[in-house]
Order: structure tokens, then sequence, then C-alpha cells
């Protein structure tokens, strides 16, 4: 189709395809307490969703001056990964929304700040592994510089054999809307996770906004609602 307005949707993993993003919330919390640096879940959510977990790790250390003590970094990965076994599951109606991408025939990709060893469980844990596979999920370790910096999008879109302005984004952070923009592709903002619209809509010029994964379809101007 000559008049589509893209040929690559870039999906985010946490808080987009996954819903982890209160999980980890909840467990860092807990994890940032016991480093003696109690904050709000309106703070957690503000300085570290959307980031990779070496640039968390860079912040707490800078707080305490020092490494994380090895015997509590072992401690909360058991906890996080508990959880996430227990209780991680796909994020609602985006079974619905990969089935219609993928019927639009558009290209998709996964980019995130975590590992690929992270990308894949999550994806696993949340029967999701079929749509991705190893060549079409991109990690922030693949570049130097995570997000908010475009280096990750402008990856996955090369990697794919994607021009960035045809290149749509899907994503649930600040940090991860600022990075599609400063890598020259559109961003859809999902405001049904722990960041509200207003802050995905006040990040940058153009950035649309939606609640329900659901209408990401019609959002993205390949058809109706994947209910």
């Amino acid at each position: 189709m000559t008049d589509r307005r893209f040929d690559l949707v870039i999906f985010d993993c946490d808080g987009v395809l996954v819903d982890s993003e209160r999980l980890s919330i909840r467990v860092d919390l807990v994890y940032l307490e016991r480093l003696g640096w109690a904050m709000s879940e309106a703070e957690a959510v503000e300085r570290f969703v959307g980031r990779s977990d070496a640039d968390m790790r860079a912040d707490i250390e800078a707080y305490l001056g020092g490494p994380v003590p090895a015997e509590i970094d072992a401690e909360f990965e058991r906890q996080y990964r508990q959880a996430f076994e227990e209780e991680l599951g796909p994020v609602a109606g985006v079974a619905g929304v990969l089935e219609a991408v993928a019927t639009s025939g558009l290209r998709m990709c996964v980019a995130s700040s975590g590992s690929h060893a992270k990308i894949r469980r999550s994806l696993a844990l949340a029967d999701l592994t079929p749509w991705f596979d190893d060549d079409r999920i991109f990690s922030a370790t693949d570049v130097s510089t995570g997000k908010p910096a475009p280096d990750l999008f402008l990856h996955a879109a090369a990697s794919m054999g994607v021009a960035p302005g045809r290149c749509a984004v899907v994503e649930d952070s600040v940090y991860g809307v600022q990075a599609a923009l400063a890598a020259g592709m559109e961003a859809f903002g999902y405001a049904g996770g722990v960041t509200p619209a207003s802050r995905l809509a006040a990040t940058g010029d153009g950035v649309t906004t939606f609640e329900d994964m659901a209408d990401l379809p019609a959002v993205l101007g390949i058809g109706g609602s994947a209910e």
C-alpha cells in the first residue's frame, strides 16, 4: 500500500507488550527503601520507568556513594524473578494488536531497555514469543547510550532496513517517547500503564496518546479496535 504511513512498528517491551511495570515498581520500592533511598511510587515512575537497569544502578550507586551490597543485589534479583514468574502476563489486548499489525502487512519488532535475556524471558512468560524471533529483538545493551537517546530505536530501524521516518514507536514512558522523537519517528504513548497521558503528551509535539491497547490498530490507521 503506497499510502501507508509506516513500514515498521517498534514496540517497547515492559509496560507495552508485557504488564511488568507495576510488578517492577513494587519490588523497586522495597529495594530502594532497603538501601536507604525511600521514595514514592510517582517518584520511582518519573525517575526510572523506561530507563535501563544500568542507568538505574548508576543512579543508585551515585546516591549511595559506592556499589550496591552484593547480598542485597542477590536478594532482590530473586524477588524480581519470583514476581515475574508468578504474576507476569501480557498487556490486556496486546495479542489482538499484534495479530492486527501482522495482518495489515506492517513489520514489527521490539526495542527495550532490558537485556536480551530479560526481553526473551518476559515475552515467554507472557506467551508472546511467537511474534518476535531473535532478529526482531533489540536491547539497550546493543548500543552505547540508552533511552532517552535515540540510539536504540535508530539501531532497530537500521537493522530492519526501514527509514526512521517510516517507523511508529509504541512506548509507555517519558524516556521512551523522548527517544522516539529524537530518532525522528512518530511516537504513540500508551497511557494505560503507570505514566499518565498528560505526562506522555507533554514530552514533545506530535505525540499521540491512547489508553486502551486494543485501540492501537485504529490509532495507527490500520483498522478498527483489536477487540
